[in-house]
């Protein structure tokens, strides 16, 4: 069974026949046409692309046609067919889609310069640069030259030149869909070949230049070859619910009322779902209505009248409404704008609706081809600062995409890149603090952001601010979220220490950023052995890293000696009473504090503020009042929260060290998500510097904050 025989014709294009190939051929075979009129076997293009482009030149298509069959004639495809019925149904693909004339000049010519004698300056010369670098942008390269390099070698060229104009791929889009559609004369094994690479390259090309009429055939022909069993159980289900659509023909008449009745000049059409689609609702749903078999769609004028529609259909039905979503006011990354919402008939039967413009259904079925010539000059549009017009056909995809191929020489490594950013679902913006924005996929973390904005200076990424809140770099994104990167200061002394550690692959989703990280890795050996956090001890001095921490306010062992400095400063009402200060809030002057007798006839002085006290006097814990002394010496735990890097220990000792703190113990906890809490329990001679220590500890690079211990401590 051929490709073509087990592909279900979507409906939308019910109004024009398929290209008849036997036809086609023998109507090649009889050479063009007379001087006054088009060849037989071009004029159904010439059709279609008038009924777009009402005023188009067809001399230029007459004399592609006549080059094109000259160049091929003699050749033949598997299937019989002379091989100028190949560049015809491509152009004929591309035509009802709306492309211009430039495209199908060269959508004619597409094989020529690949399969015949013609050259690239024999085409340049008789159609102009534009048709040229079409014509060369979808010319494969040779496997004599590339060997098993040379179908990820075309495709990186392909994409670099589609980079420069989408037309290339739009092109390829077609000529990839009419392959597929006359797959079945092929050997089993390569038809799978060929599928697997329209499943994970071209498909998603397609979806992201928006062009859903060709993704949607080319799911369903692939789905037919990879996945026969699952396809024949599709189409029985089809089969045996024919009269599915009724259903929704059903609800389509009460929305026509609806609208009329509303003033609102509209057009609602029943859409079949396509073989894929449905499979994929089967999955979803179990059980299927006849509802679930298409959907709805309105076309309307005018974007205000999307919304005039919505309002009466959620009027008149009801709404589900977690089946809303408007891309009119957020358009998808690929140009698509809609309204989707769903409704219930009195019955209960759910009907999906599409809502949208004729000229968004246009975008919405050909994507980038119903863009018309898109670097034709616009008069009276003003040219940019370099002089060139911005092209609106380069997504951020395609120049993320164009800038990481850059740094994969390798094929291998270049082709399983791209298939793994192809496979990544949709797209996200995302906003820097300048007001700036970044366009990255969906699922893409801080570390992707950070390369995304910074390229390889992102290797001195600390951690990102997400919505103001500190977060860790390997946190997903949404789409709308303001990301803020911090960047460790430079410092030459720590080039070769500095930088990502190997669990940010982990993190990294993007292409760009995982060859980034896996260079850097590359090249620094030693960062590979390291721990996560990069953490070292002091050069000089004790190591406290590891040090036990104090016991917790409360935990079950004997009394304490208080310390000296707490006796000093703090005096308590209760006569004969050994005064400590809590570990869980670590008091110092000239805080609020308060006092409560515990085991021994000791008072543990706590801040007013700690939660401890709150928890004492909800048990009916009488206060001891207490004041503080005459000595400034004071003893205080205070927290340093930070992201790891490498000689951050040393840095934040040699800091307190500097203020003129003592430090009694420190523990640094074991990091988690590049973040790690080092917690210091600090003897000052004078309890006025404590801002300045904060602050210095504040200041070392990596340190997003430095707080005063806050435990949870039992009651006594």
């Amino acid at each position: 069974m051929s490709a073509e025989a087990t592909n279900p014709a979507p409906s939308r294009r019910r109004g024009r026949p398929r290209i008849d190939l036997r036809r086609l051929g023998r109507a090649a075979l009889l050479g063009p046409g007379g001087r006054d009129r088009l060849p037989d076997a071009i004029s159904h293009v010439a059709d279609a692309h008038r009924a777009h482009h009402p005023d188009a030149d067809l001399v230029v298509l007459h004399r592609a046609y006549v080059l094109a069959e000259s160049s091929h004639r003699g050749q033949f495809r598997k299937s019989g067919e002379p091989y100028i019925t190949h560049p015809l149904a491509v152009t004929l693909i591309l035509a009802e889609l709306g492309a211009e004339t430039t495209t199908l000049t060269a959508s004619l010519l597409h094989d020529t310069v690949e399969d015949t004698d013609l050259t690239l300056d024999q085409v340049r010369e008789q159609f102009g640069d534009e048709v040229c670098y079409l014509v060369d942008g979808v010319t494969k390269l040779e496997k004599v030259d590339y060997g098993a390099a040379a179908e990820p070698e075309t495709f990186r060229k392909m994409l670099v030149a589609t980079g420069n104009d989408v037309r290339v791929m739009s092109i390829k889009l077609a000529d990839r869909l009419h392959n597929m559609r006359t797959l079945g004369v092929m050997r089993p094994e390569k038809q799978a070949r060929i599928a697997k690479v329209t499943r994970d390259v071209l498909i998603p090309l397609a979806e992201r230049l928006g062009v859903q009429a060709l993704k949607t055939e080319l799911e369903d022909l692939v789905f037919a070859i990879l996945h026969p069993a699952e396809y024949e159980q599709t189409r029985a289900l089809i089969a045996d619910n024919a009269t599915a659509g009724d259903a929704l023909a059903a609800i389509a008449d009460d929305v026509r009322t609806v609208l009329r009745e509303a003033g609102i000049t509209a057009e609602v059409l029943v859409r079949p779902r396509h073989f894929v689609s449905v499979h994929r609702v089967r999955l979803k749903r179990g059980e299927l209505r006849g509802t679930d078999f298409g959907r709805l769609l309105v076309l309307v004028g005018e974007d205000a009248d999307c919304y005039g529609v919505l309002g009466e259909l959620h009027t008149c039905f009801t709404p589900v409404i977690s089946e809303f979503k408007d891309f009119i006011a957020a358009p998808k990354f690929n140009l698509y704008q809609s309204l989707h919402t769903a409704v219930a008939s009195p019955d209960g039967a759910v009907a999906e609706v599409l809502i949208r413009t004729h000229q968004m259904h246009k975008v919405a079925e050909a994507g980038v081809v119903a863009l018309g010539n898109p670097y034709a000059p616009v008069e009276g549009a003003e040219d940019g600062e370099d002089g060139l017009r911005a092209d609106p056909t380069r997504p951020g995809w395609l120049s993320r995409l164009l800038e990481w191929q850059q740094a994969t020489p390798d094929p291998d490594t270049f082709w399983t890149s791209l298939r793994a950013d192809l496979a990544q679902d949709g797209e996200i913006t995302v906003f820097r603090p300048d007001g700036g924005t970044l366009a990255l996929p969906g699922g893409a973390t801080c570390v992707d952001a950070a390369y995304a904005q910074y390229g390889e200076a992102a290797h001195a990424c600390v951690g990102a601010r997400v919505n103001g809140r500190l977060t860790s770099l390997g946190t997903v994104l949404s789409d709308g979220d303001t990301v803020q990167l911090l960047l460790a200061e430079p410092d030459a002394s720590q080039d070769a220490a500095s930088g990502p550690s190997p669990d940010w692959l982990d993190h990294a989703s993007t292409p760009a950023a995982r060859i980034a990280i896996t260079g850097w890795l590359a090249a620094h050996p030693e960062a590979a052995k390291a721990p996560a956090t990069g953490l070292r001890p002091p050069t000089a001095g004790p190591s406290y890293e590891g040090a036990p921490a104090e016991p917790d306010e409360g935990a079950p062992a004997g009394p304490r000696a208080p310390s000296p400095a707490a006796a000093n400063a703090v005096v308590a009402d209760l006569p004969d009473a050994a005064v400590r200060l809590a570990r869980c809030c670590t008091p110092v002057p000239p805080d609020t504090v308060t006092g409560f007798a515990v085991r021994g006839g000791n008072v543990t002085v706590h801040r007013a503020e700690c939660p401890a006290v709150r928890r004492m006097e909800s048990l009916g814990r009488a206060p001891v009042a207490v004041r503080w002394g005459d000595a400034s010496e004071c003893r205080v735990t205070l927290v340093a929260e930070s992201f790891g890097r490498p000689r951050l220990l040393a840095d934040l000792t040699e800091a307190i060290a500097t203020a003129g703190a003592a430090i009694v113990s420190a523990t640094v906890e074991p990091p988690s998500e590049q973040r790690v809490r080092h917690t210091y329990t600090l003897q000052l001679p004078d309890a006025a510097l404590l801002p300045v220590l904060m602050r210095a500890m504040r200041d070392v690079a990596g340190v997003y904050d430095v707080s005063r211990a806050q435990h949870a401590a039992r009651a006594h």
